[in-house]
């Protein structure tokens, strides 16, 4: 894996492992350096038992609170 690909910022494309949704998560395991992706939701569910075993955990949760700019006309 690059570090490229490690760094960037996660968007609409980039989907959830376990369901499909908007990942806000990338998580880089350790041991093969293989990347999952996940939503808020599941990434909550599998935390305790993955971030042991990841060497990265790119969490983009807070973007999921922001508020998007509103034009005026």
């Amino acid at each position: 894996m690059t570090t490229a690909v490690a760094d960037r910022t996660l968007n609409a494309l980039d989907r959830c492992d376990r369901c499909g949704a908007q990942a806000y998560v990338r998580v880089v395991l350790e041991s093969s350096g293989g990347e999952l992706l996940f939503c808020g939701h599941h990434a909550r569910a599998i935390e305790a038992t993955l971030r042991p075993l990841s060497s990265d955990w790119h969490d983009e949760t807070g973007r999921l609170h922001e508020k998007a700019p509103v034009a005026v006309d």
